[in-house]
Formats: structure tokens, C-alpha cells, sequence
């Protein structure tokens, strides 16, 4: 499975803010007793619940950046390092925090980066991981084959109008396709 491969996704999930405050306070009592010394979240959008997680469980938070995007157009193939794990992770349980475990590549990434920079215990944890991600991570609110809608992606600027993101309006265009075509067969 590619990541980005929205064909493959089966009906859409919207998540507002409201069940997105729910999911980080559900993932914070789930990991509480395990200790952890360190949050990194994977920007950009693992941030958000990387931070409220960690603000929940009152850890210390590192934020890094491995992504294929610049400007939010996918531009790589493979994730590229942009901001790298700090040396804090060093000897030190640590959790890694991303708002969705698409194929399942970054948090492996990052969690082989940890390893390298010595952490003493990692785990993962995603709001959503998708079926075929792969490894999953340890920690998860929702599994889901489905678009997945962030309250974040519902209102972008673009050309100065709030719309929702052209990458997800394209998502539910080839879903509908997609639909339309079985119906005709």
C-alpha cells in the first residue's frame, strides 16, 4: 500500500474537534502508567495530538519532522528528514505520537532514529492506523480503511476563501468515482 493511495480508502470518517480532544484524553489514560519521559510528535499534523497528549500526561515534548512534503504538496517518495530527533531521547522511555499511521513507514523511521540515539524503551502510538499499516503502532484510538477527515483539514486558506483542503476534496472525488463506476457494472 502507498501512502497518499486514496483509492483504496472504503467510505469517509470525519473527526471534529471535540472527538479529536476525546481520542488524545482516551490515549493518555491508556499510556499513563507507562511512564514515559518524552513525547515526540511527528510534524506537522502529529503535533496536535503529540502535544495535548503530553500536556496530559505533564511529560516532557520534543517536536521532529520527517515528511514528503514541502508546502503541503507531496514532493518525495520517501520521507525526508527535516527536523531530527533530539539527544534528550537518550536512556529514556519515550513515545512516539502521529495523528495517523498511514502505511506505517514514518513511525518506523522514527522509531529506528530513537533506537540509534540510544532511547532505553519506544513506543508508538497513532489516533488512527489504517488496516494495512504495517508495523501498527502500539497504541491507537481507531482502526480505520476509510478517508480519514481531521477537524484540521475542513478549513484551509486557499486564495483567501476558506475551503475545505484540495487534497481531501480530490480524496472524496475519486471515492465518488469510484463508486459511480461499480454501480455501472
Amino acid at each position: 500500500m502507498k501512502s497518499y493511495d486514496y483509492k483504496t480508502r472504503k467510505g469517509i470518517k470525519k473527526i471534529s474537534w471535540i472527538e479529536f480532544h476525546k481520542m488524545c484524553s482516551d490515549l493518555a489514560e491508556r499510556i499513563a502508567q507507562e511512564n514515559f519521559d518524552i513525547v515526540i510528535g511527528i510534524a506537522k499534523a502529529g503535533l496536535l495530538p503529540a502535544v495535548l497528549v503530553a500536556t496530559m500526561i505533564r511529560k516532557e515534548f520534543f517536536p521532529i519532522r520527517i515528511t514528503r512534503r514541502r508546502n503541503d504538496y507531496v514532493k518525495w517518495k520517501k520521507p525526508v528528514w527535516k527536523v531530527d530527533v533530539p539527544n534528550e531521547v537518550s536512556k529514556v522511555k519515550v513515545l512516539i505520537v502521529d495523528e495517523i499511521a498511514d502505511t506505517g513507514e514514518t513511525l518506523s523511521l522514527v522509531s529506528k532514529r530513537i533506537k540509534e540515539k540510544g532511547a532505553k524503551d519506544i513506543k508508538t502510538a497513532a489516533l488512527v492506523t489504517h488496516s494495512w499499516a504495517k508495523p501498527k503502532p502500539d497504541y491507537f484510538n481507531l482502526e480505520s480503511d476509510k478517508l480519514i477527515i481531521f477537524p484540521w483539514n475542513t478549513k484551509i486558506l486557499v486564495n483567501e476563501k476558506w475551503e475545505l483542503h484540495p487534497e481531501i476534496k480530490k480524496a472524496i472525488n475519486l471515492q465518488k468515482y469510484k463508486v459511480s463506476r461499480s454501480r455501472k457494472k
